[in-house]
């Protein structure tokens, strides 16, 4: 009965729907519910899928609408033996989790790594504390205004690695002098000029039947509109992951540390409000003998931190981010064997 009502509210939601105005009604609980909606006719369209390990992941915003979706999915599977959707964890990386904390820890990080001066950062904490990240106050908006003219001309999302050169970004282009929409080996700061220019292709619009208009739309990767009529955003998510870690789904969380949108002190300040029993206490995880970060796990929920990965952290840190997958989903701990400290010479230290 329950699948035959959602089959009817996704043919009522096609049949109502006006693509230009939805724009301007979006919100985290439409998003959440559209997301299950979605979810359920994915599983009629392919049913070789139903009963399978089933794990949501994302990053940034996905600290909102991941939870929240693994909310509504957790509550309808609810007396359920063998759900359709058969979720069993999430995995989120560099994360908003609440307002307050998500403030709290971003203009500390701004100021610790010398990207703000002492009276900007006494400003944001004044100003921004109770502001919503999403719409902040007026008087927020213009210490984070101000904040961004200190910073000056660098990428937020990954402060220690360059900006696109355009000149370098213009060779990289496909047959024909279309750009080509993946990155290369190392990481490549124009990577979203090329997946802007893919995704503006007119036989790619074609294929995702978007943009059918005949209206000139162009495609962007944030969509103003989107953002400023965004309709309801939680101040804080932090209950949420309370009930789910109570139903005993795993959750890992991850921070690439060389981001100042979504900080390590931002999640750390968050986790600590959890106030979650520690298992393991704060250790180093190894890659090829190297410390590819940090990790504690605690009671219902990990945290790992990748060093030296900004705001994406498979696009900085690839192959950290497959030992951070495979880790999760074989749920093991991060790999803590490093390299054996041999005595290199010169002074000895010796406990009295």
């Amino acid at each position: 009965m329950q699948k035959h009502v959602l089959a009817a509210q996704v043919l009522l939601r096609l049949a109502e729907s006006d693509p230009s105005s939805d724009l301007y009604t979006a919100g985290d609980q439409r998003t959440a519910e559209d997301s299950y909606i979605f979810l359920v006719k994915w599983f009629e369209r392919f049913p070789q899928y139903k009963y399978r390990d089933f794990y949501i992941t994302g990053e940034s915003y996905a600290g909102h609408y991941g939870p929240q979706l693994a909310q509504i999915i957790h509550e309808k599977n609810k007396g359920i033996e063998n759900p359709v959707i058969n979720l069993k964890g999430l995995l989120l990386g560099n994360i908003l989790m609440d307002d307050y904390y998500d403030y709290k820890g971003m203009v500390e990080h701004w100021w610790i790594t010398g990207l703000i001066s002492d009276s900007t950062f006494q400003l944001l904490k004044n100003t921004c504390a109770l502001s919503s990240r999403v719409h902040p106050s007026a008087d927020c908006q213009k210490a984070l205004d101000l904040a961004i003219q200190e910073e000056g001309n660098i990428d937020q999302e990954s402060i220690f690695t360059p900006l696109c050169n355009k000149k370098s970004s213009s060779n990289r282009r496909l047959p024909g002098g279309r750009h080509r929409p993946w990155p290369s080996k190392a990481y490549d700061p124009c990577t979203e000029s090329y997946f802007t220019a893919y995704f503006n292709l007119p036989e790619v619009q074609k294929a995702f039947h978007a943009n059918t208009t005949g209206i000139p739309d162009p495609w962007v990767a944030c969509s103003d509109i989107l953002f400023n009529n965004w309709t309801d955003s939680s101040p804080s998510i932090l209950p949420i992951y309370q009930e789910l870690i109570a139903a005993g789904l795993r959750i890992w969380i991850f921070s690439g540390n060389d981001d100042s949108v979504a900080p390590v002190p931002s999640t750390r300040h968050a986790l600590n409000a959890l106030n979650l029993p520690i298992i393991t206490n704060w250790y180093p995880w190894y890659i090829s003998e190297k410390v590819g970060g940090w990790c504690r796990v605690y009671e219902g929920l990990t945290y790992v931190i990748v060093n030296g990965a900004g705001h994406k952290v498979p696009l900085h840190r690839p192959n950290e981010a497959l030992v951070l997958i495979k880790s999760f989903l074989e749920n093991n701990h991060m790999p803590e064997l490093g390299p054996t400290l041999e005595p290199t010479g010169g002074a000895v230290f010796q406990d009295s």
